[in-house]
C-alpha cells in the first residue's frame, strides 16, 4: 500500500482544497491530512474560522482523506512520516523547495495550485458582505 501524507489549515474549504486533496489521493492509496491545530494556528499568525475539531470532522468527510492527525508544530513532519510509513509527500506548489529537506525519508511532490482560488481571499471578500 502507498500512503501519501499532506498538512495544512483546511479553513474555510473551497475548490482548491479539493483539487489538492483528489491529486494526492491519487499518487497512492492511502491519504493522510495534518490539519494545523488552533494553537499551532496561533504560531503561525494565523486564525482560522472554524475550529480544529471542525475542520477535522469536514476533513474526515471527505472521500479522499483516510485519516487525519495533528499538526502540531514545523518539526513534526519526519516523526509522522517514518511513524505512519509514508511514502510520499505532497504540499501545493506556493510552498515550492520548502520541504525538500523531506526528500531523505521519501518522496516529495509540489502540485500546482488552483487558479484563482485561495483562502485568504474568500476570508477578505467575506468580509465585506457584513
Amino acid at each position: 500500500m502507498k500512503v501519501v501524507i499532506t498538512y495544512g489549515t483546511y479553513d474555510v474549504l473551497h475548490l482548491g482544497h479539493i483539487n489538492l486533496l483528489r491529486r494526492a489521493k491519487a499518487l497512492g492509496d492511502y491519504l493522510i491530512v495534518g490539519l494545523s491545530t488552533d494553537e499551532f494556528n496561533a504560531v503561525k499568525g494565523k486564525k482560522s474560522f472554524y475550529s480544529y475539531e471542525q475542520r477535522k470532522q469536514i476533513l474526515e468527510a471527505i472521500r479522499y482523506v483516510d485519516l487525519v492527525i495533528p499538526e502540531e508544530n514545523w518539526e513534526q513532519k519526519v516523526k509522522d512520516i517514518k511513524e505512519h510509513k509514508a511514502d510520499v509527500f505532497v504540499m501545493g506548489s506556493d510552498w515550492e523547495n520548502k520541504f525538500d529537506e523531506l526528500r531523505e525519508v521519501c518522496e516529495v511532490i509540489y502540485l500546482p495550485r488552483t487558479e484563482d482560488i485561495s483562502s485568504t481571499e474568500t476570508k477578505e471578500y467575506l468580509k465585506t458582505l457584513d
